[in-house]
C-alpha cells in the first residue's frame, strides 16, 4: 500500500480533460483530471459521475441549471443527466466511477488531445 499524492498526480498530467486511474477501490475507480476551457455535453446511461474539487472552480453545467464547485466541493451527477464541464481557469479534479464507462471520452474536446490548448476567446 501507498499513499497516493493527488496534487502530484494533476501536476503529471499532460492534457486537458484527459484521466488518470490513480487507485481502485470497491469496483470504482479514483481518477485525477485537469480541465480549462469546456467539454461537450454528454451523458453517461450506465452510471453516476462524482466530481471532488481539488483546485480551482469547476462549473457544471445542466439543463436545469449550473453547479459551481470549488476547492473541498463534491457533487454527483445522476446517471443520465446530460451535463458540461467548464473551467474558466485551469481546474484539477476527482473523479469516481466504476470501472466501466459508457462515455469514454467523457466529452472531452478534440483541441486536448495530444496535449492541445485551449482556443483563445475572440
Amino acid at each position: 500500500m501507498d499513499a497516493v499524492h493527488l496534487a502530484g498526480e494533476t501536476a503529471e498530467l499532460t492534457e486537458f480533460w484527459s484521466q488518470r486511474v490513480v487507485a481502485r477501490a470497491n469496483g470504482n475507480l479514483f481518477k485525477v483530471a485537469k480541465g480549462i476551457g469546456s467539454t461537450r455535453w454528454h451523458t453517461h446511461d450506465d452510471q453516476d459521475e462524482t466530481f471532488l474539487v481539488l483546485e480551482g472552480r469547476l462549473t457544471n453545467q445542466l439543463r436545469d441549471g449550473d453547479v459551481q464547485l470549488t476547492a473541498g466541493d463534491l457533487l454527483v451527477v445522476p446517471r443520465g443527466t446530460e451535463h458540461c464541464p467548464v473551467a474558466d481557469e485551469e481546474v484539477r479534479f476527482l473523479l469516481v466511477g466504476p470501472d466501466v464507462t459508457s462515455t469514454a471520452a467523457g466529452g472531452k474536446p478534440e483541441w486536448s488531445r495530444d496535449g492541445g490548448t485551449p482556443p483563445t476567446a475572440p
